[in-house]
């Protein structure tokens, strides 16, 4: 009997998410798994999409993002990741995740970055799994459980200092409570003010959980600049300590005095990968973003406020002009802003090349939803890198664009059955058009979604048009990590 399926998409360039040779063929979906590729000429569908000269690759995973709150908030708000040909978010990140804790006023930064006191109402990562079942989001999200959460939860807000024993064991055990209730790793912010007090040994500590779950470190490391080998050395140290793998969030070489120097860290982490786990994420762009932080400024780093409590009128202006405005130093001008947000160009964009053509780097946009003017990398980063950095630049073929946004993320962050065309796998797909997509938002006009991306389709159900938008479908699941 001939093949059935719901959906297949014919004709394509075909890119099956594992860095090999693109292929032309068709695709069959049925309910929310591929299960055929190749020539179905003989079979047929309730839908039938013709994708002559596009192409076809899974959806892409985004794997460091600050989504933790946006994934609750309905389609509209992850317009600017389905948009994008995004399947899967990767939340939790840089010891920052709504749960497990609750809050009765404004968190500390950079735990705000999620939102005030309101959204903090998770005592346990159960209750946000099953708040994502009930209200599920059109993508995918894989979860992360944060130091910072955990630690404010602990030690009673107290955070400025180390964590004593009995504060590192309710971590510790909330932890363990996490990881049986869907979350699939643990990560640190040990650059932010609040966790940098966490020495080392706490860290380890903490994290001793992920051993008997099968868990992943994630880590924004303690120094992205002067101290950054040392940084990435503390780093393969907790994951050997541990026994786990090691993740570097948004690696880069920060401030002009270390510029260049990822031909040295990459050379680290290299050597490091041969002896044990190790990967990195990156984002296309040579700026940064986070909470505003006065006392870490420099006058010959452009900051762009994304938002403010007390003047959310100079969201999108240089704080340099700001400061002018004001008749005062941009230090001054910070924190009369504070709580606050910013883009800070700290980066060399020959280091972000070359840390993006490095094989063991993969794609994620560090993006934060709520900002009212953000950084462009949350609307533009996949588009970007497959339009500028791969068409463009030719800097990456598209087959090993596409890899750093599937199969590599997915199999290093244990994703079974995501992030590759093949039956049996899950039917996360996007169609997009190679020789027009691109990344149009910009600092200046950041909220624009991207050109060329077609249709997108999260566990076998169209989540984005480019035709028409949103779709309004809410078919995202919480994806745990494979424990093998």
């Amino acid at each position: 009997m001939p093949l059935r399926c719901d959906l297949i998409i014919r004709d394509a360039t075909l890119f099956d998410g594992t860095g090999g040779p693109r292929a032309t063929g068709d695709v069959g979906v049925s309910g929310d798994r591929i299960v055929a590729v190749g020539d179905l000429s003989a079979a047929s569908a309730d839908r039938e999409v013709v994708a002559t000269g596009k192409a076809l690759a899974p959806g892409f995973i985004d794997a460091h993002t600050h989504d933790d709150r946006a994934v609750l908030c309905g389609p509209e708000c992850l317009r600017c990741k389905s948009s994008q040909g995004v399947t899967t978010v990767v939340v939790g990140n840089c010891g920052v995740s709504l749960a497990p804790t609750r809050m009765s006023s404004r968190p500390l930064p950079p735990l705000d970055l999620l939102g005030d006191e309101s959204w903090w109402t998770y005592g346990s990562f159960g209750e946000y799994a099953r708040a994502l079942e009930r209200s599920p989001p059109a993508v995918n999200t894989y979860a992360l459980c944060g130091h910072m959460a955990l630690r404010v939860g602990a030690m009673e807000g107290d955070v400025m200092r180390p964590a004593r024993d009995a504060e590192i064991e309710r971590m510790r055990k909330r932890l363990a409570e996490a990881l049986a209730e869907g979350a699939s790793g643990f990560s640190t912010g040990l650059w932010y003010k609040p966790n940098m007090h966490a020495p080392t040994e706490e860290v380890v500590a903490v994290a001793e959980p992920l051993r008997a779950a099968g868990g992943i470190y994630v880590t924004h490391m303690r120094d992205e600049a002067d101290r950054v080998c040392a940084s990435i050395e503390e780093t393969l140290k907790i994951g050997k300590r541990v026994g786990v793998p090691v993740w570097i969030s948004h690696h880069k070489c920060s401030m002009p005095e270390n510029y260049g120097r990822s031909a040295q860290t990459l050379a680290l982490i290299e050597a490091a990968a041969s002896m044990q786990e190790v990967a990195f994420d990156m984002y296309p762009y040579p700026a940064g973003s986070t909470v505003l932080m006065p006392d870490r400024l420099r006058e010959e780093c452009r900051v762009i406020v994304t938002w403010s409590v007390p003047h959310p009128e100079m969201a999108g202006k240089d704080l340099a002009d700001v400061a002018r405005g004001w008749n005062t130093d941009i230090r001054t001008a910070a924190e009369r802003l504070t709580p606050a947000g910013a883009v800070t160009f700290q980066m060399d964009e020959e280091d972000v090349r070359r840390i993006m053509a490095h094989p063991l780097s993969v794609i994620g946009s560090d993006g934060i939803p709520h900002d009212a003017h953000p950084h462009p990398r949350l609307w533009g980063t996949f588009p970007r890198v497959l339009g500028l950095y791969s068409r463009q630049l030719g800097l990456l073929d598209l087959e090993t664009a596409v890899h750093k946004m599937t199969g590599r993320t997915a199999a290093l962050f244990g994703m079974e059955d995501r992030g590759v065309l093949r039956p049996g796998a899950y039917a996360d797909l996007v169609l997009f058009d190679p020789h027009r997509v691109i990344d149009r938002a910009t600092f200046e006009d950041p909220i624009q979604p991207s050109e060329g991306i077609e249709e997108v389709w999260t566990n076998g159900v169209p989540t984005w048009r480019g035709d028409s938008g949103l779709t309004g479908e809410r078919p995202g699941r919480l994806v745990r990590r494979h424990r093998a």
